[in-house]
């Protein structure tokens, strides 16, 4: 009895080694696959930052109509908090309008599925809410993929004091 369950564990060793084998290496694929799908989100991200920050500086309503989620939120450098509509009725009547943002360092983004958060330091010169505003700013994205793509849902910006 003894020596046949020996010889039984031994034929097993192998093929349970064989399948952790696999199992690592099919892990490891996955592994590259998420991190090639994250690659590719982050480039996705930061084409619609561009095209973001295009349609601020050109004042492009259509597009920022479909770039802001439905449910989306802003949080200003004052700490005030603006919806979807309440930011288009800024750009419509021209109390927001800027001249220049100026990335002043590379934008990091960290993706997490179908979500994703950039953050950077920006020059920001133009009108906000009727005033005169320039600045540097911390600038923090959250980014939602969906069935028409990337969609902003909520951004903040955060005075930073000169150097």
């Amino acid at each position: 009895m003894k020596l046949q369950r020996s010889s039984t564990m031994k034929h097993c060793i192998p093929h349970f080694a064989i399948a952790i084998v696999l199992l690592s290496f099919a892990s490891g694929q996955s592994a590259t696959q998420q991190e090639s799908q994250n690659t590719k989100s982050q480039q996705e991200v930061r084409k619609a930052i561009e095209k973001y920050r295009t349609a601020l500086l050109q004042r492009d309503i259509p597009a920022l109509e479909k770039i802001w989620a439905d449910d989306y939120v802003f949080v200003n450098a004052s700490g005030d908090v603006l919806n979807k509509a309440q930011r288009l009725a800024n750009v419509k009547s021209g109390a927001t309008t800027l001249d220049s943002i100026k990335e002043e360092e590379e934008i990091i983004v960290r993706v997490y599925q179908n979500s994703a958060v950039a953050t950077s330091r920006v020059t920001i010169k133009g009108q906000y809410g009727g005033q005169s505003t320039s600045g540097q700013y911390r600038s923090t994205h959250v980014w939602v993929k969906g069935s028409t793509g990337w969609q902003l849902v909520s951004n903040q910006l955060t005075t930073l004091a000169p150097k």
